[in-house]
């Protein structure tokens, strides 16, 4: 698949998921059906370089497979984006022996990498660990314990955040790559959210040993992949995960006005309906406009640490958040009891509703905005990005 054709996959994986969505939402179950199609269609090989076999899709093409895998399940965009992640931190900072051994095998569909970055006191704070690596011989024995790992049971490999060995602060972080069978992989307890339920979030304990090239990057020097790779595709495809699932919301209920049973629900000529769906609209369009810009931004960025660009990725992942849900809100208000609250709607308002309220929780926007007072005290100048 090269990345100009991934509309087929894209469908395929899309006409599956939305098949599976709202037993995977009922049960709490991982999508599995999903998952191999994306495999079957090399969908997971989306961002690996074609000289690795894959699509060598940008950031780009990210966000339009993860809009529209949201507009059906946005438990399985959150799935896809956050796997195309942990690719692009082996991409951009592996060395030559990590990336011959795992990225064609993520192209031909053979392994789905998960995340494993939060800890118990920390929570999703990227730039401290409170587990460490250990040198054991000419090994490194990883020992990790994580309240939240999306889609861990179903992982063939996970990147794994942890101190250093010998490190003397919390913030001089590892990133370490593992496949499953060098860890002992046990599930500690069991995931019952109120959305993103399908996400399969369970916490977990990984033991195990890994060789010195399975360090992503340098020693201590997971601050430079979280800043250039990992919050920015974080944002950015969760930003569109969370859009695409508004937008296939307002699609569902804009079908439903204009078919014959809906004609008796909406007055087209009502000014009050008219009103809220433009209001839905503008939301829409407007975080779509802030994701479209920060991605072209990113991919011309010098240097992705400076305040105007980091202030700019926080903002998206906020407003995205808030946009959407704030949509989600309005279509259950506007569809009433019957459309918008009740689970057999097929208008599916109720689970979008469910999931989008985790977005501002998802990496806390509080904490974001903590984060840009402090970067817009450095950027006196007010340079918009």
């Amino acid at each position: 698949m090269t990345a100009a054709g991934w509309a087929p996959a894209v469908e395929t994986v899309s006409e599956v998921a939305a098949a599976h969505a709202r037993q995977s939402d009922e049960n709490a179950t991982f999508p599995t059906e999903a998952l191999a199609a994306m495999r079957r269609t090399g969908l997971l090989g989306l961002l690996v370089p074609t000289a690795e076999g894959g699509a060598g899709g940008t950031l780009s093409d990210l966000v339009d497979v993860t809009l529209a895998l949201g507009r059906v399940d946005m438990s399985v965009a959150m799935v896809f984006a956050m796997h195309c992640q942990q690719v692009a931190a082996i991409t951009a900072f592996g060395g030559e022996k990590l990336r011959t051994e795992v990225l064609p095998a993520v192209a031909r569909g053979e392994r789905y990498l998960g995340s494993v970055t939060t800890e118990a006191g920390k929570g999703g704070h990227l730039l401290t660990a409170e587990s460490a690596l250990a040198h054991d011989g000419e090994m490194l024995r990883v020992d990790r314990q994580a309240p939240i790992v999306t889609g861990g049971p179903y992982a063939d490999a996970f990147l794994i955040t942890t101190r250093a060995p010998g490190a003397e602060s919390a913030s001089q972080v590892d990133l370490v790559y593992a496949a499953r069978d060098q860890l002992e992989v046990e599930v500690t307890g069991g995931w019952r959210p109120l959305g993103m339920r399908a996400t399969h979030s369970v916490p977990m304990r990984l033991r195990g040993a890994v060789p010195q090239w399975q360090v992503v990057g340098e020693h201590g020097g997971f601050r430079e992949i979280a800043t250039t790779v990992f919050a920015p595709l974080a944002h950015v495809g969760w930003a569109a995960a969370w859009l695409g699932t508004a937008a296939g919301a307002y699609e569902r209920l804009l079908r439903h006005a204009r078919g014959e049973a809906g004609r008796r629900q909406f007055n087209p000529s009502s000014e009050l309906v008219l009103l809220r769906l433009a209001g839905i609209r503008i939301r829409l369009d407007a975080a779509h406009a802030l994701l479209r810009h920060t991605v072209s931004v990113v991919a011309d960025a010098p240097d992705m640490s400076a305040a105007p660009v980091q202030l700019l990725l926080n903002t998206l992942k906020i407003r995205a958040a808030e946009e959407s849900f704030a949509a989600a809100d309005e279509l259950v208000e506007l569809s009433g009891l019957r459309h918008g609250y009740l689970t057999d709607s097929p208008l599916a308002l109720e689970r979008t509703f469910r999931d989008l309220r985790s977005a501002s929780l998802n990496y806390a926007n509080d904490r974001l905005r903590l984060a840009n007072g402090a970067l817009a005290l450095r950027d006196q100048a007010v340079r918009l990005a």
